[in-house]
């Protein structure tokens, strides 16, 4: 059993979708689908689903800190690049690209706001996404991918030394672990059934501690999942219907379909979308 803190948040970080947003060169399909057509984002919309995802954030029962959207920063929204956040403890990352004023801000955010200590990467190789990072409340998984190297691993495990990290190697065509797997649960893994997704899983249960209840997702991107304060936020029935329906058959916990279809395009995952902060376990 996973530790009954898992999952459970009290703040909540966003940030709200700048008109540059639309620049991002795009490569799925509005069905979801990575099938190479490109479509362009819909601002309004893409605002539209923002605020029913942060509104759904409210509704179960996070504090929900907004940052305002600058148009130099077309990543902005996607947060959860910028920081790992466990246990009162933040390691601001190095997602790459020239976003290191994102990067800033969340830092001051967390260290004035939060009150959260924070954790500078000192090796100046070192490159880490927080999209490659994932957390099951027992351990990290870290995938190496052209965002993140070992370096940038180490550096999670010196942050975190309670928790064994353990680095998987990311088929190249992938761009981050979280688009093949994501945590659905305590001790509930959802993962796609591509071959990289299957490839990715062989490795991450022979090289992690402890074994998990596996998901399994017809479509790699519904694997974006969220799980906070006994819910998981999922994909709609429209975007993904046959991984929703999987969804369905899960009954351990409430579940709130939230549709993410305007940012999925330039790779807006659900979970890139809130830096969630945890409730902090006693010691």
């Amino acid at each position: 059993m996973a530790d009954w803190w898992y999952g459970q948040y009290t703040s909540a970080l966003v940030c709200r979708v700048p008109e540059s947003t639309a620049s991002q060169p795009t490569t799925t399909s509005s069905s979801g689908g990575n099938n190479g057509s490109k479509e362009h984002v819909n601002v309004e919309q893409a605002r539209g689903e923002w605020e029913k995802f942060a509104g759904a954030l409210r509704r179960l029962g996070a504090g929900v800190l907004e940052l305002a959207p600058e148009e130099e920063c077309p990543q902005g929204p996607f947060v959860a690049d910028c920081a790992v956040v466990c246990e009162g403890t933040a390691l601001v990352t190095r997602p790459g690209g020239d976003r290191r004023k994102e990067v800033e801000v969340i830092r001051k955010v967390l260290e004035q706001d939060l009150k959260l200590d924070i954790v500078q990467m000192l090796d100046d190789n070192a490159t880490l996404h927080g999209q490659d990072v994932l957390f099951t409340g027992k351990e990290f998984f870290v995938g190496l991918t052209w965002f993140t190297n070992q370096a940038g691993a180490r550096a999670l495990a010196d942050a975190f030394p309670d928790y064994r990290v353990s680095s998987i190697n990311v088929p190249n065509e992938v761009e981050h672990l979280g688009d093949l797997c994501g945590v659905a649960g305590p001790n509930l893994l959802a993962v796609g059934k591509s071959k990289a997704a299957k490839m990715v899983l062989k490795e991450m249960e022979l090289m992690g501690e402890f074994d998990y209840e596996i998901l399994s997702l017809p479509d790699d991107q519904a694997t974006d999942c969220l799980y906070m304060n006994g819910t998981i936020l999922h994909c709609t029935k429209d975007e993904f219907p046959d991984s929703y329906k999987v969804f369905e058959t899960v009954t351990d916990y409430h579940r709130v379909a939230v549709s993410n279809r305007e940012l999925r395009k330039v790779g807006g995952a659900l979970s890139r979308l809130a830096l969630l902060i945890p409730h902090t376990k006693t010691k």
